[in-house]
């Protein structure tokens, strides 16, 4: 290859690298971090104090649903119920839930779901069905492995009503065991900087939005008026699409920082990582074996590019693929402090890109020899995900539509 090729595509590479990761690296440090003394407070400082509900799906959890109900019932939020939903559960799942319920009778309660009604999603459906069940001002979706801190629901609801927002997400902190999890989190974490600008999510001009099922913080009333999860019914990344439709309807979304507020254990091992993204990824890709092709080929020239190009490229055509490797050691600098791995990971930044396109190859292939999505032991039809998704979207676009009508 000429010098000049290599010495154009390096640059290419590296101004783009360099411009991302700066951007990134800025951007985190706006969030605001929910661990500082300001957030240390109820969100109204004389009366009442607004209603909670947490909603948690769960199905064969039962070995981490006690401790995450547990760490529920432990919070210091006044007004606070919690909903359990045993969503078909085969293991002990539910009667943990119902011994806890007549522990905790008042605050606990429990849905118990033994049938899928059609045209929903398992994880869709059992918080619908939750959520529906609690009154309150704010649903907090969570999921069945997750550990709060005793304070999270308290800081979280005091930043919400302060800052007037709609929707807040805080990502978890992740519990890492082994090489290959802090190896492909820590990518996986990177690379998500990079397209989810969470920093940007605040502002109505930028469509950029956010959610994860660890977190959603949604107010009632925009719950209710973007839909509920029944416009959502079968979307595979449900917590994703909660985001999106709360920006497309205009509400204010938010995310922010809280280091150890809540906790999860989210894979064990480099390959249960891959496991639990594939459900999810050919559905980021809509379902589309042309864009997961042209995804699993960008992936390994942005990844994978400035190591092969350092390497083969010659004297000063070299400079842009440095370059790229210069703000690629800076992102996994930063995510050494918000991920506790240390940045010598940046070495198995490479093999972490060539298992990132393992798993959303291995998602598409999944989804065409099941015919559709297999999700916690049930499979749920390609066409049929796609058909009411579409639905779906017509559904909320016209209810967008009638909302901005009687704002004229």
């Amino acid at each position: 290859m000429s010098r000049w090729i290599w010495l154009a595509a390096g640059l290419i590479l590296g101004a783009d690298w360099l411009r991302r990761s700066l951007d990134a690296v800025r951007g985190m440090a706006k969030l605001a971090d929910l661990t500082h003394p300001e957030w240390d407070r109820v969100p109204v400082l004389a009366g009442e104090q607004p209603r909670v509900s947490v909603v948690v799906p769960a199905r064969n959890e039962a070995a981490k649903i006690e401790e995450c109900l547990r760490s529920l019932l432990e919070q210091d939020y006044p007004e606070l119920e919690i909903c359990a939903v045993d969503d078909r559960s085969t293991d002990e799942t539910g009667s943990i839930m119902d011994r806890l319920q007549r522990e905790f009778p008042g605050t606990l309660d429990v849905i118990h779901i033994k049938e899928l009604p059609p045209g929903w999603l398992g994880k869709t459906h059992a918080m619908w069905r939750g959520a529906a069940a609690t009154p309150s001002d704010w649903i907090l979706f969570t999921d069945g492995d997750i550990i709060f801190r005793p304070d999270a629901l308290r800081r979280t609801i005091t930043y919400a009503e302060l800052t007037r927002c709609d929707h807040l997400v805080i990502f978890p902190t992740l519990i890492m065991h082994t090489v290959g999890e802090k190896m492909m989190l820590g990518f996986f974490g990177l690379a998500s900087s990079l397209l989810l600008r969470a920093w940007k999510v605040r502002d109505p001009r930028a469509k950029d939005h956010v959610g994860a099922g660890a977190f959603n913080l949604i107010r009632r009333t925009s719950y209710e008026n973007l839909g509920t999860y029944q416009a959502l019914r079968m979307e595979v990344i449900d917590d994703l699409k909660l985001g999106q439709a709360v920006k497309e309807h205009g509400f204010t979304q938010d995310c922010v920082r809280g280091p150890g507020l809540i906790e999860l254990r989210w894979a064990e091992g480099a390959f249960g990582v891959v496991r639990n993204l594939q459900k999810n990824m050919f559905s980021l890709l809509r379902f589309s074996w042309p864009l997961a092709v042209l995804a699993s080929i960008g992936a390994l020239i942005y990844h994978i590019g400035p190591w092969v190009g350092i390497f083969l490229a010659s004297g000063i055509s070299k400079l842009g693929f440095g370059l790229a490797l210069f703000s690629i050691v800076l992102l996994y600098a930063r995510a050494s402090r918000r991920f506790h791995v240390s940045p010598w990971y940046v070495f198995t930044h490479p093999i972490a890109a060539v298992m990132f396109v393992y798993t959303l190859l291995n998602s598409a292939v999944s989804s065409v020899i099941h015919g559709g999505v297999v999700w916690r032991g049930t499979t749920y039809s390609l066409n049929e995900i796609q058909a009411v998704a579409s639905q779906s979207r017509e559904e909320r676009l016209q209810r967008r539509t009638e909302q901005r009508s009687s704002q004229i």
